[in-house]
């Protein structure tokens, strides 16, 4: 299964990817420093929660299909 997802932090950023394999660890790939700038002090790092929904899915897709999917996600929900 080929899966188009959308990953919401704490604060509300999100982050829309596609995984070719649907393996429920991928979570995209974060940058450390990145996301340590969002969440500065010890007390926005003791509780944390981020939620991954899958927005779109085949088993029939190219990867070219999956690619332009996520494309069209990114700009739908870049305004969010």
């Amino acid at each position: 299964m080929k899966i188009v997802y959308k990953v919401t932090w704490p604060n509300g950023k999100i982050y829309v990817g596609s995984d070719l394999t649907d393996s429920i660890a991928y979570f995209g790939s974060p940058q450390a420093l990145l996301i340590e700038a969002d969440f500065p002090t010890r007390a926005s790092r003791r509780r944390m929660s981020v939620c991954r929904e899958i927005l779109w899915e085949s088993d029939k897709a190219t990867d070219a299909e999956v690619r332009r999917k996520e494309r069209e996600f990114i700009r739908l929900l870049g305004g969010q």
